[in-house]
């Protein structure tokens, strides 16, 4: 493996996808909302609730919903403040897993049919690589920054979290094992599986906007997650996200090697040309 060269062009892929508004602002946007944005808010209406003397419906259906195995963790707490807790620690887990998503597809997204765009894949084909470690510079110039933003996301959805259940509770709840593994197991290979896609569909088309929309559609089973988690159909526990982990990774191998069978640098010079 020619590792210099691979890693020129992953530090050369993400630097231009920051310094490209159309990939960088989502980059920046999408995270604060979820991580920041959202459990600043819920926070900040259960403490108007509390201030007030009002309780909320919601929290107390949420309550009712919450899986016997974590009810020891939430002892001691009324109704409003056990359900903004399994809300935060528990409910919205999932969409963590839309960070690393989004962010892979968006950088690799920008991989091959960017180039095109920028008038640069001609020098891109003719750099000292074989296919295989084109199409795997390709992954890691995507699967890098998706790992560490959402990485960075986990840390501050975490501050934010306690700040806000410290508040109402005077308690803390993370990080603890189950949000560990979903950072740093499962967000990983959701960030592989964002790239290994959109990659591969980058690869066949023109523009930067049809490889983006047709790789986002990896986040609908994320999407589906959640709307379970919500619902009750589904929760997330600590064995789930090991086996789902294990699920991910699996197919970020069989998604790379789909891809080295029919990647072929020749092949991409005549269709994107």
């Amino acid at each position: 493996m020619n590792w210099r060269a691979i890693f020129a062009i992953v530090h050369k892929d993400v630097t231009l996808a920051l310094r490209t508004k159309a990939v960088a602002m989502p980059l920046l946007i999408v995270p604060l909302i979820l991580m920041v944005g959202l459990p600043l808010l819920l926070g900040t209406i259960v403490i108007l609730a509390e201030n007030v003397g009002m309780t909320s419906s919601d929290m107390e259906e949420i309550q009712r919903i919450i899986p016997a195995s974590i009810q020891p963790t939430l002892a001691g707490l009324n109704a409003t403040q056990a359900g903004l807790v399994f809300a935060l620690v528990y409910m919205f887990a999932p969409m963590f897993l839309i960070i690393p998503l989004m962010v892979s597809s968006v950088v690799a997204a920008d991989s091959f049919a960017g180039e095109k765009e920028r008038k640069t894949l001609e020098a891109l084909v003719y750099t000292p690589t074989t296919d295989h470690e084109l199409l795997l510079a390709k992954m890691l110039g995507g699967w890098i920054p998706g790992v560490l933003v959402g990485v960075g996301g986990f840390v501050l959805y975490t501050i934010v979290v306690d700040l806000v259940t410290w508040r109402v509770t005077g308690q803390i709840f993370l990080p603890n094992g189950f949000w560990l593994l979903l950072a740093f197991w499962v967000g990983p290979a959701a960030a592989g599986i964002g790239l290994g896609v959109t990659v591969l569909v980058s690869a066949r088309v023109n523009t930067f906007q049809e490889a983006y929309q047709l790789g986002s559609l990896v986040v609908l089973p994320v999407v589906f997650l959640m709307i379970g988690q919500l619902s009750g159909l589904v929760y997330l526990s600590l064995g789930l996200v090991l086996a789902l982990g294990l699920l991910l990774w699996i197919l970020d191998v069989l998604l790379f090697l789909a891809g080295a069978a029919t990647f072929r640098r020749s092949e991409l010079m005549a269709r994107l040309s």
